[in-house]
């Protein structure tokens, strides 16, 4: 088997092995927040960073979900970073937009923070930080899932199938996961672009 067959094998085992249930109850918790008139914030570090803006953009045009992403923001994420200290970007860019109960937040990531060893100290700090105000939180995250998975209303752990590609297949499946929720009947409002085009 080649590198290729290989990995390609490992994405559709993953596909096979994804939580349908908690997809599903994903996208009832984020429609529950956006017909209150919540917000969503997504937030990731890396290459879950890059797709949390991706999908700033999908929740926002094809679902009709006031949605933000802190690391669109380069300007106050640096400043916030050097004088505030990393653990910190999060859950004071949160503090700032006044975050309700009626809002949620969307975390992706590849553990899902810990704080033990100081990993993604900033999503933990966001995830509390939501909680203490009463705001849903969600995640879409590989391996155990970490912090978030411990403490999310709805949240999907993208199966680990070989220890080696974690990363990989975990930021893969947050744009796979994402643009199922952007498409569910629950979250759709707008028709997107080459499916309305005859």
């Amino acid at each position: 088997m080649t590198f290729t067959e290989q990995f390609l094998a490992e994405a559709a085992e993953i596909l096979r092995q994804i939580d349908g249930a908690a997809v599903e109850r994903m996208a009832a918790v984020l429609a529950e927040s956006r017909e209150a008139g919540g917000r969503l914030f997504i937030l990731g570090v890396g290459g879950s960073a890059a797709n949390a803006s991706h999908a700033v953009n999908d929740f926002r045009k094809i679902c009709g979900f006031e949605a933000y992403a802190p690391t669109d923001n380069v300007s106050e994420l640096t400043a916030r970073t050097n004088d505030e200290g990393w653990a910190g970007i999060f859950d004071s860019w949160l503090r700032v937009s006044r975050l309700t109960p009626r809002d949620a937040l969307l975390i992706f990531s590849v553990g899902g923070g810990n704080l033990e060893q100081n990993v993604s100290p900033n999503l933990v700090a966001a995830v509390q930080f939501a909680k203490s105000v009463g705001a849903r939180v969600t995640g879409i995250v590989g391996r155990d899932g970490g912090y978030t998975a411990q403490h999310a209303d709805a949240c999907v752990i993208v199966p680990t199938v070989n220890a080696s590609h974690v990363t990989p297949h975990a930021e893969a499946f947050q744009a796979v996961i994402w643009h199922l929720l952007v498409t569910h009947p629950a979250l759709k409002r707008a028709q997107t672009k080459w499916e309305s085009v005859r």
